[in-house]
């Protein structure tokens, strides 16, 4: 059964309206991902430029191999209502997944991140007097310190809360937590094992709430690495990106920053590791809107052409007792040199790469397992633009949350 749609919000300031509130209660996760027993390889239909906006459109799956495998549902009213919004204020905005924001939206932000990287001078009061509190149940590097030293840089105050011992709604109830936070605190930061638990803070407290990271999604790396990319010399216009490895929660964010930009996007995974279905669904809907194209692979040549090449960690936090069963899986699609010239190959006219295809990693990496060392150290990687730039895009995040943008 597939997934339900992710929740967006569509609220304008710190109170949250009850459609809001009603559509929270309603997420939920679990299902199938509607990828599952494909062919090995599937893509949408590239939509005409510019594209034509139908809210009721349902979105066909061309195989490339052949037989048709059916039709991605529409998107739920709410997620209509986001694309609708523009640009618009980002002022007291929860942040639980990037399906919460609008293209514009992002780069909106990405203009701000720029500009706050630049020169963070003109920014250093924007959380004078604020207070952000720091909710983690799971290990951090990047996401705490980049926080950490962000919010500083805004003007602010975090505290830390360490939750790996106990989890958020086991010592009291998440509604109470969230109601007594909001009395004393201007914003919430959680990195959480479940959805559910960022979505249940959201849904009782007042002031914003960001996923710093849960089971399905990591919005904030998604924003920085479509924002490393973005940074670089011209545009996204025209760039093709790849994720390989685990349909996990990077490659669901990643899927939503890329296919809202427009940047044709192909994810290349084994057989029964899948984006989830309700994000598969979303992303060929954000796809189609945005003229580009999105495709689906078991097949780790897939990646040939494309200007970045993305992956991850085969077992997470959480996942150590599969760790056997998943190495064996994906044992035929680590990053090695040779796939990265396969990658890079037709690139050669593209003067903005001209060193061939960028490698992309979230980090933490296991060297020799999921990527060789000679390709992580390699002139083309990017990974450590990619965590330099988690502060920067979270810093723009907060400034728009709080008015400064």
């Amino acid at each position: 059964m597939a997934k339900k749609a992710a929740v967006k919000s569509s609220v304008r300031g710190p109170a949250k309206s009850s459609a809001r509130k009603a559509a929270l209660k309603k997420a939920g996760g679990g299902g199938q991902s509607a990828l599952s027993g494909l062919p090995a390889t599937v893509s949408i239909n590239r939509a005409a430029r510019p594209p034509v906006k139908r809210a009721s459109a349902s979105v066909s799956l061309e195989v490339i191999e052949g037989a048709a495998v059916g039709r991605a549902g529409r998107p739920s009213s709410l997620a209509a209502s986001a694309r609708a919004r523009g640009v618009g204020s980002m002022n007291g905005i929860d942040l639980l997944t990037l399906s919460d924001l609008t293209s514009s939206q992002i780069l909106q932000l990405y203009k701000t991140a720029a500009a706050v990287k630049k020169d963070v001078g003109p920014y250093r009061r924007v959380l004078d007097g604020k207070t952000v509190v720091l909710l983690f149940e799971k290990a951090s590097l990047r996401t705490r310190i980049s926080f950490e030293t962000g919010i500083n840089k805004l003007g602010g105050t975090s505290l830390y809360m360490d939750h790996s011992s106990q989890r958020i709604g086991e010592r009291e109830s998440a509604k109470d937590y969230a109601k007594n936070l909001e009395r004393w605190i201007d914003c919430i930061v959680a990195r959480v094992y479940s959805q559910r638990a960022v979505d249940d803070l959201a849904l009782y407290a007042k002031i914003p709430v960001i996923n710093a990271l849960s089971d399905r999604f990591h919005p904030c790396q998604g924003l920085a690495d479509l924002f490393t990319l973005w940074e670089r010399p011209g545009s996204l216009d025209g760039v093709r990106l790849a994720w390989i490895g685990d349909g996990n929660n990077v490659c669901h964010s990643l899927m939503h920053a890329a296919t809202l930009l427009g940047v044709d996007t192909t994810v290349v995974t084994p057989r029964g590791y899948q984006p989830s279905a309700d994000v598969v669904d979303q992303c060929l809907t954000y796809a189609k809107d945005a003229g580009s194209m999105l495709t689906f692979s078991h097949d780790p040549a897939a990646i040939e052409g494309h200007h970045a090449v993305y992956t991850d960690v085969w077992v997470s936090m959480g996942q150590t007792d599969q760790a056997n069963e998943r190495r064996a899986a994906f044992a035929d699609y680590a990053v090695t040199p040779e796939l990265m010239a396969v990658a890079s190959r037709g690139l050669d006219e593209n003067k903005r790469f001209p060193d061939g295809s960028l490698f992309m990693h979230c980090l933490p990496a296991q060297r020799g397992v999921e990527v060789m060392d000679e390709v992580i150290d390699s002139p083309a990687s990017i990974v450590y633009d990619q965590a330099e730039n988690r502060m920067h895009a979270q810093n723009a995040l907060l400034i728009h949350l709080f008015g400064g943008g």
